[in-house]
């Protein structure tokens, strides 16, 4: 006898194993044939998503906020792109202060070439007539006499250039603000530092010729002595020597700007650029080589139509006159090219001075944190006819200790920063810092009538 089902009369119609029944299930809606499938309703932007694992998910992760750029570099450390690119836009908004300067440290030796060329040109025929009458014991003296004259002026020029390069980073300093230079203004700010910019200028130049003597005078010594093995010894000699040179310039090449802006003397200056490019060495290598590079080529090419005006003028204008028109064309052109090589010269010492004194402030920056100085500075807009950074204590870390100052580092004493512990205040002394900070003038005056009968935010305890 066939027994009944256990589940009764409400199993019929269900599979075995009490699996749902085979008819349509519920959900949603069936979509006609060939439409567009439904994949779910529009999402809820404005709710944020949840969290099955614990507190619910923040609506807006943090992003990256670039520092400001008030000026012509950000505040921050700087690439090598936008030392370049801050270089030229602090000449165009400082032309007359930062050509002028530059012209200024070019003038004698245009005026020297622009002398010497008119006179060559114009005194040709009789100095060689007086020249081939000379004996060589006559030349020697002549030589020596104009080689020194030449020795002298390009002396004076490095001399000048040097003075001139510390009062060049005032009006650079402050375009990094978005504050514009005057000539008048940049000499007014790098006044007080002239007595101790031109020392510094002398003990550069001093000692490059000091170097330059003793040289010659080994060379010499080698040659009167040795004979021709001297000069086998003179080469491998004169490139250790000039490989000192260049380490020695490049460890010193920033201590103009620091004289200005640190009001440092001349030997204070030298050991503070001594100290910045510490581990720099061969950044600013090779940063310098790619920009007297540049340097050479754009005068080389600007040179180029000068050079031919001769020739041009000679061949093309004029090729039938007489010794008068090329006199004349010779004088003309030795004016022009004296002219452009001054002011082709002046374009790229502004150019080479405005990166030194980025690279300065980006050493600053790296090791100082001057950008963050540089910032409050802007917030407050105080000293507005000053130098930026002036003033700003130099950090000095202590053996073993991280070259940078720490988060929340204070200054402690004068003009240095001593290493201490980041400053995290707790929740109380946070509170009475920003009571104290908020009691300032500056901030009643700017405040609301309600703010200023409270006394205090609402986060203070000044509630509704």
């Amino acid at each position: 006898m066939q027994q009944p089902h256990p589940a009764g009369e409400a199993g019929k119609g269900q599979p075995p194993g009490n699996q749902p029944p085979w008819g349509p299930q519920p959900g949603p809606a069936q979509q006609a044939w060939g439409a567009q499938p439904v994949w779910g309703g529009p999402p809820a932007w404005g709710t944020p998503p949840h969290n099955p694992y614990g507190a619910p998910l923040p609506y807006q992760q943090p992003r990256y906020l670039a520092p400001p750029k008030p000026g012509i570099v950000p505040l921050r450390p700087l690439m090598f792109g936008e030392i370049l690119d801050g270089s030229f836009q602090a000449i165009r908004r400082n032309a007359k202060a930062m050509l002028g300067a530059a012209l200024l440290a070019q003038t004698l030796a245009a005026v020297l070439t622009a002398v010497l060329s008119s006179f060559s040109a114009t005194s040709a025929a009789s100095l060689e007539a007086w020249a081939a009458g000379l004996t060589e014991q006559d030349l020697v003296p002549l030589v020596v006499t104009f080689a020194s004259g030449i020795l002298l002026v390009s002396v004076l020029t490095v001399f000048l250039s040097a003075v001139l390069q510390g009062a060049m980073v005032v009006p650079v300093a402050r375009s990094v603000l978005n504050r514009p230079t005057g000539f008048r203004q940049m000499w007014s700010l790098a006044r007080s530092r002239a007595g101790a910019l031109i020392r510094l200028a002398a003990l550069l130049v001093g000692g490059g010729l000091l170097v330059a003597l003793l040289f010659v005078a080994l060379a010499v010594l080698l040659v009167s002595t040795v004979g021709g093995l001297g000069a086998l010894i003179l080469i491998p000699l004169g490139l250790v020597c000039f490989v000192l040179y260049v380490w020695v310039y490049i460890k010193l090449m920033v201590a103009p700007a620091a004289v200005v802006v640190e009001e440092l003397g001349a030997m204070a200056g030298i050991r503070r650029s001594w100290e910045l490019t510490r581990s720099n060495w061969w950044r600013f290598l090779g940063i310098t080589l790619v920009v007297g590079i540049m340097v050479g080529v754009i005068a080389q090419v600007v040179m180029i139509p000068v050079t031919l005006l001769t020739g041009f003028y000679t061949g093309v204008v004029s090729p039938h006159g007489g010794a008068e028109q090329a006199m004349v064309a010779g004088v003309v052109a030795g004016v022009a090219t004296a002219v452009v090589t001054a002011v082709v010269a002046a374009a790229g010492f502004a150019f080479q001075t405005s990166v030194m004194a980025l690279l300065y402030l980006d050493l600053r920056m790296r090791r100082d944190g001057l950008d963050i100085a540089l910032l409050r500075l802007l917030e407050s807009g105080a000293d507005p006819d000053g130098i930026p950074g002036r003033g700003v204590p130099a950090y000095r870390a202590g053996p073993g200790q991280n070259p940078r100052p720490p988060f929340g580092h204070r200054p402690a004493g004068h003009g240095r920063m001593a290493a201490e512990p980041p400053v995290l205040p707790g929740r109380d002394e946070a509170r009475r810092w920003a009571e104290e900070e908020l009691a300032k003038p500056e901030y009643r005056d700017a405040a609301p009538a309600g703010w200023i009968a409270c006394g205090r935010t609402s986060w203070t305890g000044c509630g509704p």
